[in-house]
């Protein structure tokens, strides 16, 4: 099965939810990175991230926040970029 195909600029959301962690990241700081609704529900619809609705403590009070975090499929797709370490070069998405 061939992976999902991502243009270079779409990348980035993908790169900044693998360094976020298991936390993943909220989805107002994404749009505050310039990534729109659309392209968040772009890469979950194609199975590179999830999207869950939380409650979060912040002063005091409870909020809630939609929290994006990158699927194994997500990585996958990164992954196939990286660098290997002979030098060579992984297929490009």
């Amino acid at each position: 099965m061939t992976e999902p195909r991502l243009i270079s600029e779409r990348r980035r959301a993908p790169a900044m939810l693998a360094t976020a962690g298991r936390n993943g990241a909220l989805q107002a700081l994404l749009s505050a990175h310039g990534f729109d609704a659309s392209m968040i529900a772009e890469l979950v619809n194609r199975g590179l991230a999830t999207l869950t609705a939380e409650k979060v403590r912040a002063g005091g009070k409870l909020i809630a926040v939609a929290k994006v975090r990158i699927t194994e499929a997500g990585q996958d797709v990164l992954a196939e970029r990286a660098p290997l370490r002979d030098g060579g070069r992984r297929l490009i998405i």
